[in-house]
């Protein structure tokens, strides 16, 4: 396991005979962390998986919420623009509800996604963002906790617990300071799914295939299997799907 090379330092500045640090001059969004610019290796040397092959990103850097959009958070979202409430909203089995302020949502589209982010002033996170950001800062792995699935630190299929997503931020943050980065929840992407995409995909800030059928979806959800919440696990649904274990969070340019 090895740190991911970062392309930038934090400079300083010099203003009124104090030093400031860079990152000041660009605050940090409420709910949101700093992804710093930096390269990794993309994907998985799995020649049967979709993820493969695995190939050097560089990206810029960004911001992106610490927790998967709640319940609360996209209520005011519906109240404040008439939109509808998420599919399987008042449902206590998949803890959809006020009664949940503090669980993430499910039942949304990455299509209704979309639109409550532009509400919010952000966007979706392209692939190479979500999983940049998921590996926090560590290359070689397929879990940001350790090298198995444990269900001490992530919520996945778990035959001794009720059905449903914990509450956000119940298990440790990775080191960029994300929640739940695996399980809980599936998270949408902007990127159009392609299984070759991979094969042809621009080192600089890929942004996906220009068209396609489906939407990726990563990180699991708390129905998932230990694969499926692997860091490099690629998923596509259309984009007008929701599901019971389907979320989002948002990012932000700098």
């Amino acid at each position: 396991m090895r740190f991911i090379n970062l392309l930038i330092l934090t400079p300083f500045l010099f203003l009124s005979g104090k030093m400031l640090c860079a990152q000041d001059t660009n605050r940090i969004p409420e709910g949101m962390v700093l992804i710093p610019a930096g390269t990794y290796f993309m994907g998985s040397n799995d020649t049967q998986s979709t993820a493969w092959p695995k190939h050097l990103v560089k990206l810029d850097a960004f911001h992106m919420d610490s927790h998967e959009v709640s319940n609360r958070d996209y209520y005011e979202y519906c109240m404040a623009t008439g939109s509808s409430l998420p599919e399987f909203w008042g449902m206590d089995t998949y803890k959809s509800g006020l009664d949940f302020p503090d669980h993430p949502v499910v039942g949304v589209s990455q299509f209704q996604a979309n639109q409550y982010a532009e509400w919010a002033g952000k966007r979706l996170p392209t692939e190479a963002e979500w999983e940049y950001a998921a590996r926090g800062g560590l290359d070689e792995i397929s879990y940001n906790f350790g090298a198995e699935a444990d269900h001490r630190y992530a919520r996945y299929n778990d035959p001794h617990a009720e059905k449903g997503p914990v509450r956000c931020g119940s298990y440790k943050p990775n080191s960029y300071g994300l929640f739940d980065m695996h399980g809980n929840v599936w998270e949408w992407t902007s990127d159009w799914f392609s299984e070759t995409y991979y094969q042809e995909s621009p080192e600089s800030n890929p942004t996906g295939p220009g068209r396609g059928s489906f939407k990726v979806f990563r990180g699991g959800g708390w129905h998932s299997g230990p694969g499926c919440i692997r860091v490099h696990h690629r998923n596509a649904l259309p984009s007008h799907w929701v599901d019971i274990a389907g979320g989002f969070r948002c990012v932000k340019d700098i």
